[in-house]
């Protein structure tokens, strides 16, 4: 497989990136971000642009890879609506509509736990809602929302959150306590690939349904 990865100096795209240069069947993986990510790998190649709003169909830096694993993203709190929905809708829809057409391509858009289909609730629910029902109508050969929620950091991550300290030390607790709201990052890694490779019964994925795919990405 060779896949496109966004938003690799990031927490969840980086912590993908490492299980993609884990993975054996993955021979290639193509880096899209803002700016370097700091590693060296036979398997890693970096496209570095600086607004994704710039990039142009077909990209031939973009063609002949079998997966956009998108893991771009923001948090909302702090910002305001407009620009908020700008990274998070306007850019999203745009860099897939960039890859087309994909007919033999998956799309895999990170969301999150608690994104309203019914774009309802929250304005960012609202938004990831608008942004995963709109990728799901565009001509993919598959495409799957994941919505993980709370995430341990990959063994091999270099860039991770301040908080990922305190989940690592309560990560078992929490786990026990709370298994349909947690996975390590190694998990949700090899579950967006097992989904490349294998397709899966639902098009948005829960963390229940990432522990599944990670389960069977193991037999």
């Amino acid at each position: 497989m060779k896949v496109v990865i966004t938003g690799t100096t990031g927490f969840v795209g980086n912590g993908v990136l490492m299980e993609c240069l884990a993975d054996s069947r993955v021979t290639k993986v193509l880096g899209v971000s803002r700016r370097p990510v700091g590693i060296t790998h036979p398997k890693l190649e970096e496209y570095i642009i600086t607004d994704f709003m710039n990039l142009k169909q077909g990209d031939p830096k973009l063609q002949g890879y079998d997966a956009c694993l998108f893991c771009s993203g923001i948090s909302s709190v702090g910002m305001d609506k407009n620009e908020y929905k700008h990274i998070t809708y306007d850019v999203t829809l745009h860099f897939a509509n960039i890859l087309l057409p994909a007919p033999q391509m998956t799309f895999v858009y990170v969301s999150g736990a608690g994104t309203s289909s019914e774009e309802k609730g929250m304005n960012w629910a609202q938004v990831k809602g608008r942004t995963e029902n709109d990728l799901l109508k565009l001509p993919f050969g598959q495409a799957f929302m994941f919505r993980p929620g709370m995430m341990k950091a990959h063994k091999g991550q270099t860039r991770m959150p301040k908080m990922q300290k305190f989940i690592k030390s309560c990560f078992p607790v929490m786990r026990f306590l709370m298994p349909g709201m947690a996975n390590t990052m190694e998990q949700v890694g090899s579950a967006m690939l097992e989904a490349v490779r294998n397709g899966y019964d639902k098009k948005v994925v829960e963390v229940r349904d990432i522990t599944i795919l990670s389960e069977r990405a193991m037999r």
